[in-house]
């Protein structure tokens, strides 16, 4: 029963956070909500069994704690009486099953996290927290800053949906362009963390690139823009792979010793689809670049007929549109794998000799990686521990280990 809870937290906390945000108006008083009702949960279900709508169990069980708890306090703070007697009424009971307005909870917190109000830094943590449910130490680890800084970033914007009174609501139409960008870039920063966790047990986290998809295509008919059929075909193109990247005993697959029969052709056929009508219009974007790379892997069906010039070129288009490290660093990798890996090495080395990069562990396993290729063992054993020393994800730790310990056996035969 214990892990059966925790599998409906991982895959429904999300949901029932947003619900609950709409349902009482206040993010802390929602995450308290959220909290109380997996411990009631914790309580009953193994006394009385999972009731038949988990949902709906759990948005009821905290909205009540929710109640209670206001009007316990509301004895000693006339202030909070107008607050208890909004949340009682049958409406509110009613809005809890219906699945037009559930549905469209997390698209109407996301608009809530990007409100133009709120600083652009402050509006990634708050999203990552509320949205993808990671902790304070694991968005700062995210975003390589301290985690009191991002603290500070969350109670901040916190404080500013308050005090600004910003309403819980996707925008009208007139208001959606201004605030296309930073919705979209927030969509991708969820899919991200669900194919690719920067914490945890798992390869992917698929209840997190299904929501953002989903979101993706919400806004898609809010707004048809090319931004939004580019960045659908990037994580149409990308979760096609999402099964192939793990193995039987969950551990990471890298691309190149993926089963390429079993990407979804479904996805990639749509992705495609979206990406030609992303690209229709001549100046693309951001998204429809990547999606154009993510294209290219998709297109061979072999590693090797990949073709790795072209995603270096895409990357020179990325670093000259919107320079970053990260983009950096993966254009180091396409160039290793068109011109060899010691032009890699001597691109990650100029990014690592600049201070960029130094705590993230991929940077470090990349270099690993074309130490590895060009038979300087005892380097590549230096950088895979290093990069182990920073990676926090456990089928990625159990990568680098088995790196470690195919460098360090003695040789076949001895």
């Amino acid at each position: 029963m214990e892990q059966l809870i925790e599998d409906i937290y991982r895959a429904q906390s999300r949901r029932v956070l947003a619900t609950l945000i709409r349902l009482l108006g206040d993010f802390d008083q929602a995450e308290e909500a959220l909290h109380d009702a997996f411990a009631s949960a914790a309580r009953a279900w193994p006394r009385d069994g999972v009731p038949g709508n988990p949902f709906s169990w759990l948005v009821s069980t905290g909205r009540h704690k929710a109640i209670d708890r206001i009007r316990r306090r509301s004895r000693f703070d006339a202030s909070l009486k107008d607050i208890e007697d909004s949340l009682y009424g049958e409406a509110d009971a009613a809005e809890i099953g219906n699945m037009e307005l559930v549905g469209d909870d997390m698209l109407r917190l996301i608009f809530t996290c990007c409100h133009p109000a709120i600083p652009c830094e402050a509006q990634m943590a708050l999203a990552l927290r509320e949205v993808c449910g990671l902790t304070t130490e694991e968005i700062a680890h995210a975003f390589l800053v301290p985690t009191p800084t991002v603290a500070q970033r969350i109670v901040r914007a916190k404080s500013k949906i308050r005090s600004d009174r910003i309403p819980y609501e996707v925008p009208d139409l007139d208001e959606l362009p201004q605030r296309l960008e930073r919705v979209l870039h927030v969509i991708y920063l969820v899919f991200n963390e669900g194919y690719s966790a920067s914490w945890g047990t798992e390869v992917v986290r698929a209840d997190l690139t299904a929501e953002a998809i989903r979101l993706a295509r919400l806004v898609a008919d809010l707004l048809p823009h090319p931004d939004v059929e580019g960045l659908l075909a990037l994580m149409l193109l990308q979760d096609s792979r999402g099964l192939a990247r793990r193995a039987d005993d969950r551990s990471l697959v890298l691309i190149a010793e993926q089963d390429r029969s079993t990407w979804d052709r479904g996805k990639i056929e749509e992705g495609m689809d979206l990406l030609r009508r992303a690209m229709e219009p001549g100046e693309v974007g951001l998204y429809t670049v990547q999606a154009a790379i993510a294209a290219e892997h998709a297109r061979a069906r072999t590693p090797e007929a990949t073709d790795w010039p072209r995603i270096a070129a895409y990357y020179d288009l990325l670093m000259t549109a919107q320079p970053s490290p990260i983009v950096e660093l993966n254009r180091a990798v396409a160039i290793a794998m068109s011109e060899g890996p010691q032009r890699g090495l001597e691109i990650i080395d100029c990014i690592l000799a600049s201070g960029k990069l130094g705590s993230y562990h991929l940077a470090h396993a990349a270099r690993a990686d074309f130490l590895r290729q060009l038979d300087r063992k005892a380097e590549a054993i230096t950088a895979y521990e290093r990069a182990l020393s920073l990676c926090q994800q456990g089928p990625e730790l159990a990568f680098l280990r088995k790196r470690i310990s195919q460098l360090t056996a003695p040789p076949e035969g001895q």
